[in-house]
């Protein structure tokens, strides 16, 4: 029997967590989301890949859905997505605005909070120049360059198996 819309997309989803993500949590990750969240941190995820394929993740991380500012994606009238993007889109400067919406939803702005991004790519300068704590985590070497210029942190929570190390 070959599954089809919904039910096709959930067996997909189940595997590629089981199979590519599950894999890849690291443990100093997963430590580290810990830690924030014994502290009484509020832990968001905030990627530029869309709700779909992040809401499992960050589940995993022990994130709730309100929690997790991803792409939205757009449904019809049934409920299927659509293909197109809802809203504003969490890339780059879109990052920065979704997290203003999160803020005056709260009726905070960026003075009245402590925070903390953590980013391995270029892509979200903006938002790291707007937090209290930019941590440039395993970050291109784009990024490491400028986190060594601004004196942002930089963690490098895991390090590639050697086998990659060596090419």
């Amino acid at each position: 029997m070959r599954l089809r819309g919904a039910e096709a997309a959930a067996t997909a989803h189940q595997q590629f967590m089981r199979e590519v993500i599950g894999p890849a949590i690291q443990p100093q990750a997963l430590a580290l989301v810990r830690e924030h969240q014994a502290a009484g941190d509020e832990v968001l995820i905030v990627t530029a890949t869309n709700e779909f394929v992040t809401r499992p993740i960050a589940h995993a991380l022990g994130v709730p859905d309100a929690g997790l500012m991803a792409v939205q994606l757009a449904r019809d009238a049934s409920g299927w997505y659509t293909g197109e993007i809802d809203g504003i889109p969490t890339m780059r400067e879109g990052k920065v605005q979704r997290m203003e919406q999160w803020l005056a939803a709260r009726q905070l702005g960026w003075g009245d909070v402590e925070s903390t991004f953590y980013s391995d790519s270029m892509n979200d300068v903006p938002l790291l120049e707007k937090v209290n704590h930019p941590v440039a985590t395993n970050p291109d070497p784009r990024l490491r360059a400028l986190a060594q210029e601004r004196g942002w942190r930089i963690l490098d929570l895991f390090t590639a198996p050697a086998s990659q190390a060596a090419s």
